[in-house]
């Protein structure tokens, strides 16, 4: 993200900075055979951080000229002493099985952290709203990549059932009319698709009820940024 863009960002970015201090591998996940202009600041960083990196390229099914590809991972070696640069298609899956595998090689055995079963450290507040945004990014990213939020304004656990309660803040009433699609449709189909994923993560019948609403600027302010939930 570019430096002091927007507070949402900087959030960003501090993040990032933070969770480099803690960990034993870092996965650069880069688009096609590209450079972005921020990529120099990245490329600082992880010198900074003298940790390992495994850099991936993504979309590589859409690179038919195979030679391009050779010329890409010899420059992107000259930039940085990457442990491996991995060739990828998310969409088709390709090579994901590989960049699994060398992960888990260059992972440092260590003492076990967590419970075994103990999945995430997150309550289940913040999985539920993780996973109304993936699907809203999953079908929204290219119009609309930090421009929306999910906040969840209430969570009731019943005998019978869990209602969820959500709201979906966005900047624009332009980006409003988006996300609801016309009719609704849009909308309700997020919410079908979001409902059976939560109901898999909770083991619970589920009641979900998504409004979207209005906040301008929300994405460079600091309070609002701690009012949704984006806490250092």
């Amino acid at each position: 993200h570019e430096s002091n863009k927007k507070a949402f960002n900087r959030y960003l970015n501090r993040t990032a900075d933070t969770t480099l201090l803690g960990v034993d591998l870092v996965v650069w996940l880069i688009d096609g055979l590209a450079w972005q202009d921020y990529d120099d600041i990245i490329f600082k960083k992880l010198e900074r951080a003298n940790i390992p990196v495994i850099l991936a390229v993504n979309k590589i099914d859409r690179v038919k000229n195979k030679e391009k590809i050779f010329a890409f991972f010899a420059d992107a070696q000259k930039k940085f002493p990457f442990k491996e640069i991995v060739p990828i298609s998310a969409l088709k899956q390709t090579n994901l099985e590989l960049l699994d595998n060398l992960i888990m090689q260059l992972l440092p055995e260590g003492n076990s952290i967590y419970p075994e079963d103990q999945i995430t450290d997150r309550p289940e507040r913040f999985l539920v709203a993780e996973i109304i945004r993936e699907k809203l990014t999953r079908r929204l990213g290219d119009e609309l990549p930090y421009a929306l939020t999910v906040e969840i304004e209430r969570y009731e656990e019943l005998p019978h059932v869990t209602k969820i309660y959500a709201l979906i803040w966005v900047e624009r009433d332009t980006q409003k009319n988006i996300v609801i699609g016309k009719q609704g449709e849009f909308l309700k189909s997020i919410g079908t698709e979001a409902r059976k994923d939560i109901e898999m993560l909770i083991g619970a019948k589920v009641y979900l009820q998504l409004w979207v609403k209005v906040k301008s600027g929300w994405s460079d302010n600091e309070r609002a940024l701690q009012s949704l939930g984006f806490k250092e």
